[in-house]
């Protein structure tokens, strides 16, 4: 053991975060030793608090502190709008290019039969009620290609077929496979903007 114990279980749980290997775990939790006591004390009990309050709005599934979301409770976004997504980081990225005015449904998950994941186990009732309380609305699909994503995109269309809704997908300026929430605000613009109408 290079580190004291205590210095050693820092490290360890840097190491839990995604992308953080043992070179960076070891660089933070020396930087945290250095960090003034109520910066400490403050960020501790923001990390308590987020575990506590945050929790998935009632309508879209999206991560909030509240019970309805911003983006939900907000009347100046058309609500007939609705851009289809895997997890709520996809939401964020969306937000962060800040020309979507409609609103999110987060699927939690997709369509796996190899990994028993089925269209219960994932938001899609939810979605079904959602829009069939609306009138004309559109769907826009921005689900990874992947063979999961295509399940998933399949298995919707399929769902509102003989429905009133028109059912759009991003462009495929996206690589096949790409995290929604990696990809760059120009891509993501231009994939949302280009949309197409799955017939």
């Amino acid at each position: 053991m290079v580190y004291p114990e205590t210095l050693e279980k820092i490290i360890r749980f840097y190491k839990k975060l995604p992308s953080i290997g043992e070179k960076s775990a070891e660089r933070l939790a020396l930087a945290t030793l250095n960090i003034d006591d109520d910066i400490i004390s403050d960020f501790a009990d923001s990390l308590v608090n987020a575990k506590e309050l945050l929790q998935p709005c009632k309508v879209c599934h999206n991560l909030t502190d509240k019970e309805v979301c911003d983006i939900c409770s907000d009347e100046n976004r058309n609500q007939n709008l609705i851009c289809v997504i895997e997890d709520y980081k996809s939401a964020f990225s969306f937000e962060k290019a800040g020309r979507f005015n409609g609103v999110y449904h987060v699927l939690n998950g997709l369509i796996s039969p190899i990994n028993n994941i089925g269209p219960e186990d994932i938001n899609i009732s939810s979605l079904v009620k959602r829009v069939d309380s609306l009138d004309n609305p559109e769907l826009i699909l921005a689900l990874k290609s992947s063979i999961e994503g295509e399940t998933t995109t399949l298995y919707i269309k399929k769902i509102f077929e003989k429905k009133q809704v028109t059912i759009s997908r991003l462009s495929y300026g996206i690589p096949m496979g790409a995290e929604i929430d990696y990809l760059d605000i120009m891509t993501l613009d231009k994939a949302l903007e280009d949309r197409k109408k799955i017939s």
